[in-house]
C-alpha cells in the first residue's frame, strides 16, 4: 500500500510458509503477502483499519490457533484487531481506544491466563496502554502507565527473571528508555529509566552475552548508532555501549543470522536507503556493521526464514 511503515512476520494460512503483513500509513490499510516458503511471495491483499496505521503485531487472540493481527493507528488514537481465518484472510477489523498517537504495538500475557494481551505507546500521553485481552480476540478497555515524553516504541520481555512479563520503551525527547516491571496480574510497577543515545527511535530484546539474561537494543535515530545495554537479569540494566550504523538508524530487530547460535543485529537506516547488520560475538559485544542495500527510505525490519533453508532472511518495509 502507500507509505508502508511496519512491517511483522507469521504463517497466516496454516501451509508451514512465513508470510508478511505490513501496515500502510497513507493508504489506512494493512497488505497480506503469502508466502511461496522459496523466499517469493503472493501478490497483497489488503484490509481496512484506522487512520495512519504506523505499527503491527501477531499473535493468536482468540485461542483457535489461527494468528490475528492487531495494528496501532497514529491518527485515530486507537488499535484494530482483525481476527485470522487460518486460511490467509481476515476478518473485519474491532477497534479499541487508546492513547494520543499511538506510534508501536506489542503482544504478550501481562496477566498469565493464557490469553494474549496488547500494549500501545502513545507517542503524545506520556504513558503506556495495557488492553487485558478476554481470550476471544476481544479486549478490555485500556489501562495507562506513564512513561516519558514523545516515547516511538516498545519491547516485551522477561527482564528479571520472575516469569512474568516486562516492557521497555524508547523515549525520544528525554533520550532514555523506560523499563516497567510486571506483576503478573496485568499491572506494572513505576518506570525505571536508562540513558541511550538521541532520539531513541526503536527497541528490541534479547540475550546477547548467553547469560540467560534479557539485554536491550535500541535504536538512536540522531547518533546513527545503537545502544546496547546488558541486563542483570533482575531487572536492571548496565550502562549503554554504543555501536555505529548508518544514518538516521528507524528500526532495529534481533536474530541468530551466521548460525552460530550467538544473536546479531540489524537496523534499518532510513537515509541510507539501507540495513546494517551486526553480527554479535555472543559476550555482549557485535562486530562492525555490513551494510545491504534496499529500497527507498526503510522504517521498519523484520526477520524470519522465508524459503525454508533454516537461514534468517529479513524483511524491510520501504517508504
Amino acid at each position: 500500500g502507500s507509505a508502508p511503515f511496519s512491517v511483522a512476520v507469521g504463517d497466516f494460512n496454516s501451509d508451514t510458509r512465513l508470510d508478511i503483513v505490513v501496515a500502510n500509513a497513507d493508504s489506512n490499510n494493512t497488505s497480506i503477502l503469502l508466502g511461496y516458503g522459496n523466499g517469493s511471495f503472493a501478490e497483497e491483499t489488503r484490509y481496512s483499519v484506522g487512520t495512519s496505521p504506523t505499527s503491527i503485531a501477531v499473535g493468536d487472540f482468540n485461542n483457535d490457533t489461527r494468528l490475528d493481527i492487531v495494528v496501532a493507528n497514529y491518527d485515530s488514537n486507537d488499535t484494530s484487531v482483525l481476527l485470522g481465518y487460518g486460511n490467509g484472510s481476515f476478518a473485519e477489523q474491532a477497534r479499541y481506544s487508546v492513547g494520543t498517537s499511538p506510534t508501536s504495538i506489542a503482544v504478550g500475557d501481562f496477566n498469565n491466563d493464557a490469553r494474549l494481551d496488547i500494549v500501545v505507546v502513545n507517542r503524545y500521553s506520556y504513558a503506556v496502554s495495557v488492553l487485558l485481552g478476554y481470550g476471544d480476540g476481544s479486549f478490555a478497555k485500556e489501562t495507562r502507565y506513564s512513561v516519558g515524553y514523545d516515547s516511538q516504541s516498545v519491547a516485551v520481555g522477561n527482564f528479571n527473571n520472575d516469569t512474568q512479563l516486562d516492557i521497555v520503551i524508547t523515549n525520544q525527547e528525554s533520550n532514555d528508555v523506560s523499563v516497567l516491571l510486571g506483576y503478573g496480574n496485568g499491572s506494572f510497577a513505576k518506570e525505571t529509566r536508562y540513558s541511550v543515545g538521541t532520539y531513541p527511535q526503536s527497541v528490541a530484546v534479547g540475550d546477547f552475552n548467553n547469560d540467560s539474561r534479557l539485554d536491550i537494543v535500541v535504536a538512536n535515530l540522531r547518533n546513527d548508532d545503537v545502544s546496547v545495554l546488558l541486563g542483570y537479569g533482575d531487572g536492571s540494566f548496565a550502562k549503554e555501549t554504543r555501536y555505529s550504523v548508518g544514518s538516521w538508524p528507524y528500526s532495529v530487530a534481533v536474530g541468530d543470522f551466521n548460525n552460530d547460535t550467538r544473536l546479531d543485529i540489524v537496523v534499518a537506516n532510513l537515509r541510507n536507503d539501507d540495513v546494517s547488520v551486526l553480527l554479535g560475538y555472543g559476550n555482549g559485544s557485535f562486530a562492525k556493521e555490513t551494510r545491504y542495500s534496499v529500497g527507498y527510505g526503510p522504517r521498519s525490519a523484520a526477520v524470519g526464514d522465508f524459503n525454508n533453508d533454516t537461514r534468517l532472511d529479513i524483511v524491510v518495509a520501504d517508504w
